[in-house]
């Protein structure tokens, strides 16, 4: 999955093994107490990241539609956590959108390619995009798009509907104004308005400034995927439970 660098989606052919990253109940505990303080402080206190704000003068009127319904259902930590990233530092220059037609294809392959490891193939964006286009988010600035993320959420085993980030990019130029995070709560929140009981994603083992971002947001680590990506590095797969 993208994830401000490099990724590859959920499937790929390199993946070798996985292990559960937390290996007991009371680590997991330990996790799940810890994500609750940084839900809490992450937008005031934390360092800004590599790929991160949301401008809430900009807000349109979907998003709007899913936090209202995501307060009755999502815990109140973790929609505090979503209603931060929207409400935190703005920049008013940052406009978000929802994913409109296939004009706006050229643009989002253009900006994720950037920092793909591995190339996809233009039926790869449509699998995605042209199923789920509710959950693809533009952040623009004037007529340029500067972020970008790709979702989907279908059943998992047959048993709980999963969502999954499949690919999140930022303008270089446009990094450490939090657009990461503005559109990864919206995406989350769509999700939920959805039905989503959870949300799941794949990023490198090294790459600290996305797995800061979704920490932040309240994810936590779920398993280690060894040899995942083409270039043989490892990923951590993130897990954030919304029922």
């Amino acid at each position: 999955m993208m994830n401000g660098k490099t990724t590859t989606p959920k499937g790929s052919p390199t993946q070798q093994a996985d292990v559960p990253y937390t290996s007991t109940m009371e680590e997991l505990a330990t996790a799940l107490s810890k994500t609750s303080l940084l839900c809490k402080n992450s937008f005031l206190n934390s360092e800004e990241t590599e790929i991160d704000t949301i401008d809430h003068n900009h807000v349109n009127c979907y998003s709007t539609s899913c936090i209202q319904n995501a307060r009755s259902v999502m815990d109140s930590s973790q929609y505090e956590c979503l209603q931060q990233a929207i409400d935190g530092l703005s920049d008013p220059s940052i406009a978000f959108e929802e994913y409109q037609n296939e004009l706006q294809m050229p643009c989002i392959m253009k900006l994720i390619q950037k920092d793909l490891s591995e190339p996809y193939s233009i039926y790869t964006y449509r699998y995605f995009i042209h199923n789920w286009p509710r959950l693809c988010f533009l952040a623009k600035h004037e007529d340029q798009c500067v972020g970008a993320i790709v979702c989907k959420l279908d059943y998992h085993k047959k048993i709980f509907k999963r969502g999954y980030i499949a690919m999140l990019a930022v303008d270089e130029l446009f990094r450490k104004k939090k657009i990461g995070t503005g559109l990864v709560a919206r995406a989350v929140l769509a999700m939920q308005q959805d039905g989503a009981d959870e949300v799941v994603l794949e990023t490198e083992i090294t790459n600290k400034a996305a797995q800061k971002l979704y920490e932040n947001l309240g994810f936590v680590r779920d398993k280690r995927l060894f040899r995942y990506y083409l270039n043989g590095r490892d990923a951590l797969r993130l897990k954030l439970w919304l029922r």
